[in-house]
């Protein structure tokens, strides 16, 4: 099959891999334009970018994908068949409708459940114990084309955003293999999305990664573990300084401490914390200023006590 792949960052890579392993014939790779990245703004190429050269596939960076020049570029490469992963434009309706077996997304929800820009990091700050990819139809709305094949993947109580994205980029390269083989065969039936059962995955703003300890500690902890390691939440320490959270454990469910919500309770090789419900323990921090550390080694700078109210 004649296949166009549209993707951007690593979790793409995986499911670009398959499909260069396959047999099939990867016509070109269609990826966003290169970023400035670090303190001297270099100009970085996207992670799929890097592979495609490597393997000698033909690299597209189109400003956009409306008008003639993109229709030209498409018609030259003729697909039968266009896999989109994490690409970060949307597709307009001439680009839809070109492929003789449409345009495949692999979601990394299962949908109808988390549809949107953050699938993965919301459903582990909501507490999920289940995730998975879909491979879809892509349709003109925010994921709501019909769907073809699914699998689940376990969230564990502390996996965090990075272990489940590595995670769910293997699922999905796979169960895209799969699918491409099933649509190739004209083995699926594809099903209709139930949307009274939607819900939407927001983008992550700087909002939602601010620590408020008057929370239970279950849903802190799923909020730093879905914020790590980026963007990662974030407190402050009595002296006003930023201090950003990278892991945590939940010491208690239940427990109320006759102290205020964000008290410091305990240090030693971890800082306590009391929450609004039960006492969170900060396992990992990044202080201001200053790079990743353990608990232990921000507690011995004597950046911390006992009493301390993060706020």
């Amino acid at each position: 099959m004649r296949i166009l792949f549209m993707g951007t960052p690593d979790f793409a890579l995986p499911t670009l891999r398959a499909l260069c392993e396959s047999g099939h014939e990867i016509v070109g790779v269609v990826t966003k334009i290169d970023t400035p990245k670090g303190r001297g703004h270099h100009l970085t190429p996207p992670p799929i970018k890097v592979y495609a050269l490597e393997q000698n596939i033909p690299v597209y960076q189109p400003s956009t994908l409306k008008g003639e020049e993109f229709a030209a570029t498409l018609a030259e490469l003729d697909p039968e068949l266009i896999v989109v992963v994490a690409f970060g434009k949307i597709l307009p309706q001439n680009v839809l409708d070109y492929p003789k077996y449409g345009c495949v997304n692999v979601h990394g929800s299962l949908l109808p459940e988390y549809r949107g820009a953050a699938p993965m990091q919301r459903a582990i700050i909501d507490g999920k114990k289940t995730t998975g990819i879909t491979t879809m139809l892509m349709a003109a709305g925010l994921d709501t084309g019909d769907m073809l094949l699914k699998a689940e993947v376990e969230i564990g109580e502390n996996d965090n955003f990075e272990d489940i994205h590595d995670r769910l980029a293997d699922c999905g390269a796979k169960l895209l293999i799969e699918t491409v083989e099933k649509l190739e065969r004209g083995e699926i039936i594809s099903e209709k999305q139930d949307d009274s059962l939607a819900t939407y995955a927001a983008k992550i703003e700087k909002s939602d990664c601010q620590l408020d300890f008057s929370r239970p500690a279950r849903e802190l902890h799923n909020l730093i573990r879905g914020l790590s390691p980026i963007p990662l939440s974030f407190t402050h320490t009595p002296d006003g300084k930023l201090l950003k959270i990278v892991a945590s454990r939940v010491v208690d469910d239940e427990k109320t401490i006759d102290e205020p919500a964000g008290t410091v309770i305990s240090v030693d090789d971890d800082i306590k914390v009391a929450c609004g419900k039960g006492i969170l323990s900060l396992l990992t921090v990044v202080p201001e200023g200053k790079g990743r550390m353990s608990a232990a080694d921000f507690v011995r700078g004597r950046k911390i006590a006992e009493g301390d109210l993060l706020s």
